[in-house]
């Protein structure tokens, strides 16, 4: 089902699920489900909150929350109409419980984003995030695509300080466009940025990201604020606005901050 149509967000929200996998390299459970309402079905991810993993740094309980908050940041930093890059979300009760119900995004294996390769086998115009030596000692590149929808994630990972951007949760979905997903260990009050999509360090934002960026702070100040303070902190709420305000005085793509690793372990 398109991600655009405008049915998604009541089928997520109404539709019965059902069950009918689990994907098990998961940290937490999650859920594959089959969901289906007034005739109309698609696939989803459930991730359960009683499923969730205990974190030394996030409180117990509040990964779908944060999942969810990410979608609303995502839906309001949204370019022209490309819609959102993270795939429509909503928190709801599900067979065991309350959870994050997202729909499912059918990738194409075919369009890598990121990748680790050779330094001879980078594709023309893709950008070196880090230089490694594989199990063999070999010389080895992170490196990702350079195109806008990558530089969009990148900007989006600043705003919810994305403390786990892996490459497997960049997806190139089948016929085109580009999401982003698990976004349940994000919005912390400390800065925790990890990503894998470091390619534009120093470089300034674009006009039309920066404008993006405007206007999230213009939805935060007119009630999305007030919307989020259902699922985050005083401080968090705080940290995101001063993430907001910052990439606003200082349009340009940070460098890690040297508080922690930069990458997220895995990188894939």
């Amino acid at each position: 089902m398109d991600p655009k149509d405008p049915a998604v967000p009541g089928l997520l929200r109404d539709g019965r699920l059902e069950v009918t996998g689990r994907i098990v390299s998961a940290s937490n459970a999650t859920l594959l489900c089959a969901i289906e309402v007034d005739g109309l079905r698609a696939e989803c991810v459930y991730k359960p909150v009683r499923g969730e993993r205990s974190l030394w740094d996030f409180p117990d309980g509040t990964l779908a929350a944060r999942e969810y908050a990410s979608y609303l940041i995502a839906e309001a930093f949204a370019v022209g109409d490309d819609g959102p890059l993270v795939p429509p979300t909503v928190l709801r009760e599900g067979p065991f419980g309350p959870g994050m119900v997202q729909l499912w995004i059918d990738t194409d294996r075919d369009r890598e984003l990121v990748d680790v390769l050779p330094p001879s086998e980078v594709p023309a115009g893709w950008l070196t995030v880090l230089r490694a030596r594989d199990a063999l000692g070999e010389p080895a590149v992170l490196v990702h695509a350079d195109q806008p929808e990558l530089q969009r994630m990148a900007v989006l990972d600043i705003l919810i300080n994305n403390a786990d951007r892996k490459a497997g949760h960049v997806l190139a979905a089948l016929g085109g466009g580009v999401y982003g997903v698990d976004h349940g260990i994000c919005l912390h009050e400390e800065d925790k940025l990890r990503t894998v999509l470091w390619g534009w360090i120093g470089r300034r934002l674009p006009l039309e990201l920066l404008r993006s960026v405007r206007k999230v702070r213009r939805r935060l100040d007119d009630g999305l604020c007030a919307t989020l303070a259902e699922h985050l902190t005083r401080r968090e709420l705080r940290a995101l606005s001063n993430r907001v305000d910052g990439l606003l005085s200082c349009p340009r793509f940070p460098a890690p901050s040297g508080y922690g690793p930069a990458i997220p372990w895995p990188a894939f």
